[in-house]
């Protein structure tokens, strides 16, 4: 599924040039996207903050609660700050909470 995040464009300073990263879902994340990884096609200047606004909204309510609660990896890295420029072919992981022993 490719995505599309227009009405933040000018927001996030769009130069009209896209940006293009996969996200990767696991465990209850993947279970509320429905689909193990996608391709979201987004503006350039969209941050790791707006990637997640446009899979919520494109997923709905189940994923944005998950999502509300999940650690990102951005290229294999944490996010600590989501309002990080989103680089073109980058890799998002979504990671819920484990629990376990």
């Amino acid at each position: 599924m490719t995505s599309s995040l227009h009405s933040p464009a000018a927001r996030v300073g769009a130069t009209g040039a896209d940006v293009t990263a996969t996200v990767r879902y696991f465990a209850g994340a993947k279970a509320a996207a429905g689909t193990a990884a996608e391709a979201v096609t987004l503006p350039a200047g969209t941050t790791v903050a707006d990637l997640v606004a446009a899979v919520a909204a494109d997923h709905g309510e189940a994923l944005a609660r998950v999502l509300a609660a999940c650690s990102l990896l951005l290229d294999g890295l944490a996010v600590h700050e989501r309002g990080v420029e989103l680089p073109d072919g980058a890799t998002v992981d979504v990671l819920p909470p484990f629990a376990g022993g």
